[in-house]
């Protein structure tokens, strides 16, 4: 969960091989110096893919190093994902596509919820197993402690970042302040907790919780600051993701299916999109709005369309547009007139995946 290694094992884009350039057609004439080996660099072949993946995340694998490695096997040109998801932990990590990373900042902005198990008696520098112990307590709470600790961070809290995080301080991460020795302070600031539940208590030392909170909550600040609450110091040791904005367990795949599809695509069997959610999945919460091709034609040239009559929306706010039950754009509408802000070119391949309920 700590993020010192963000940036340490990223995928690059193209594949460098190294040849020997041929010798057989030079003539034999010892003033023909021979040719140097010289790097070839190949351009991976690239395309247009729309959608979502969301992948079951291992733990060890930086959330940068998935965009990359989904990036590759699916040959896009574009990739994204939405809501970091620190090495030490696994679970659901939302990866755009193509023109679904256009629709990043709603899933960022929706619920997150998480699995964490706590360890008590000791606080580490980045309230995660991976740090150094900088304090140590004897003290164990009892369930009716934690219990009666929990109502302290529910709701609208102020909570201070990890300093092992990803926050900027005068352009810089606050990760690799700390790494390099520098004091670092972090402001508290105001995060929602609209669940905190203790599951758990499989020994004095551990306790695990479910946690669903909003944008810019840290869960390793939650277990650091119940600990200090409680006087017993803590941990976070275990985390998994189970939920973020409309994506829930059920529409995980793993990283070990996804290369068992790609296997099957390369015999002729089944195609990539059924791996892909639809660019729209993450609009779930947004009205949808229909309108005609002509309309639509008009939205995707950046125009505003005025609708009138049993046509006119009634409601004001941000919807997406379709025609045909295609996604054409994301939309302000006032007073009947859509106003496009962002419109979508889904030319290439697109996600067909169902979305799985039960989450």
């Amino acid at each position: 969960m700590t993020s010192q290694n963000l940036t340490g094992d990223d995928l690059n884009d193209d594949d460098v091989i190294e040849n020997e350039a041929s010798e057989s057609d030079a003539p034999a004439q010892d003033s023909v110096p021979p040719r140097k080996a010289k790097h070839i660099q190949h351009k991976r072949e690239k395309r247009d893919v729309h959608g979502w993946i969301v992948l079951d995340k291992p733990i060890g694998m930086t959330s940068t190093h998935a965009v990359a490695v989904i990036k590759r096997m699916f040959k896009a040109r574009r990739a994204g994902h939405a809501g970091t998801l620190d090495p030490l932990a696994s679970g659901l990590l939302p990866l755009a596509l193509g023109e679904a990373t256009k629709t990043v900042p709603f899933v960022m902005d929706g619920r997150k919820r998480y699995r964490f198990t706590v360890r008590w008696g000791e606080e580490r520098d980045t309230d995660d197993a991976e740090g150094r112990v900088i304090g140590t307590s004897d003290a164990r709470p009892t369930v009716d402690t934690i219990n009666a600790c929990l109502p302290a961070f529910t709701g609208t809290i102020a909570q201070v970042p990890p300093k092992y995080s990803a926050i900027k301080i005068e352009g810089e991460r606050a990760y690799d302040l700390a790494r390099s020795g520098e004091e670092v302070v972090l402001e508290a600031r105001p995060v929602d907790i609209h669940g905190l539940t203790l599951v758990d208590v499989p020994d004095a030392d551990t306790a695990v919780f479910e946690a669903e909170c909003g944008k810019g909550t840290y869960v390793r600040a939650l277990a650091r600051d119940m600990g200090r609450q409680m006087g017993c110091l803590g941990h976070v040791t275990v985390l998994r993701r189970a939920m973020v904005g409309p994506f829930g367990e059920n529409d995980m795949i793993s990283l070990e299916q996804l290369e068992a599809l790609c296997h099957r695509v390369a015999a002729g069997e089944g195609s990539l999109a059924d791996a892909l959610l639809p660019v729209e999945t993450a609009l779930d919460d947004i009205p949808a709005l229909a309108v005609n091709q002509a309309d639509a034609a008009r939205l995707k040239r950046g125009q505003a369309v005025l609708l009138r009559g049993r046509d006119a929306p009634i409601f004001r706010g941000t919807v997406y547009v379709t025609t045909s039950g295609e996604l054409i754009a994301l939309a302000e509408v006032d007073r009947g007139e859509i106003i496009p802000k962002r419109v979508f070119n889904l030319a290439g391949l697109k996600g067909s995946a169902g979305k799985r309920q039960g989450h």
